[in-house]
């Protein structure tokens, strides 16, 4: 018997769904919830958006583009996701700046007209009220001379120590209900 990777009941017979791009091993209950992903043997024929057979080649291009991150990863296994490559940004961003442009003997609305932007949004993003956007970001980090990311030198999956025995995981391993 294994356990439903939705609800997390136990079942003999595991269908495998795609909810939102995800596939998941689930009880008959939770087969609503998702499309049902065929074996590959009778997938073989029929060419869909979420196939990844070979026999797909006109819309293998999201197949080839999901498969490049982990086999250029050295073959390790690990899976990669687009947030990876992602700079966080520090938690104090909003220090950072002020500091910054007081060392530089600037008032608000001058950082701001240097920059092109409102001397509001400057208040703000020191207040930490705000965040700023990418191209906000790049232009304070550039003028400022300063890093507004946080490396944080933590690796994400070391943080979660939840999960059964088995090493699996299912989402009651995660959600918190409400009721």
């Amino acid at each position: 018997m294994v356990q439903c990777e939705m609800c997390g009941a136990e079942t003999s017979s595991p269908k495998t769904i795609k909810v939102e791009g995800a596939k998941l091993d689930v009880c008959s209950n939770c087969t609503d919830f998702g499309t049902e992903v065929k074996s590959p043997s009778s997938a073989s024929s029929t060419s869909t958006k979420y196939s990844t057979g070979s026999g797909s080649s006109s819309s293998g291009s999201g197949t080839s583009t999901a498969r490049t991150p982990s086999t250029s990863s050295g073959g390790s296994g690990s899976r990669t996701d687009m947030y990876d490559e992602v700079d966080e940004l520090a938690t104090d961003y909003d220090d950072r700046i002020r500091k910054a442009r007081e060392e530089r003997n600037l008032s608000q609305s001058d950082l701001a007209n240097e920059l092109n932007e409102k001397a509001s949004l400057i208040r703000k993003l020191e207040r930490g009220e705000t965040l700023p956007s990418d191209d906000v970001q790049s232009k304070l980090e550039r003028f400022l001379d300063v890093s507004l990311s946080g490396e944080s030198g933590v690796p994400e999956d070391s943080e979660w120590s939840g999960g059964s025995s088995s090493g699996s995981y299912t989402l009651g391993d995660v959600v918190k209900r409400k009721d």
